[in-house]
């Protein structure tokens, strides 16, 4: 069963740049690791500061895994997004069967 995590947020104004770099930088390092099936980061059509954040993970154990990985080494280093927020992001995690989330290898 695959775990997707979404979350959709907004930057406060004038760091709506930065957060984006940041969420990028964090979705490339999913990427890299060997848990996570597809990670990214997307706007809003009608107002870019909105963001999608979807990242989708092989289990809970490689959800929990990389999440704890992104904290300890890029939290430390730049103190994290959560500052950068608008307001509290809208979180939701999935389960999703690999067979009806084709992936590409």
């Amino acid at each position: 069963m695959y775990w997707v995590e979404t979350i959709v947020c907004s930057g406060r104004q004038g760091v709506q740049a930065r957060l984006q770099r940041l969420l990028r930088v964090r979705q490339e390092f999913k990427r890299r690791q060997s848990g996570c099936v597809a990670a990214w980061v997307g706007s809003s059509p009608e107002n870019e500061d909105m963001l999608l954040v979807q990242s989708i993970y092989q289990s809970q154990a490689e959800w929990k895994a990389i999440s704890e990985m992104i904290q300890t080494t890029f939290d430390t280093e730049d103190g994290g997004i959560e500052s950068l927020l608008l307001g509290p992001p809208l979180v939701g995690l999935f389960q999703v069967e690999p067979g009806d989330f084709p992936v590409s290898p």
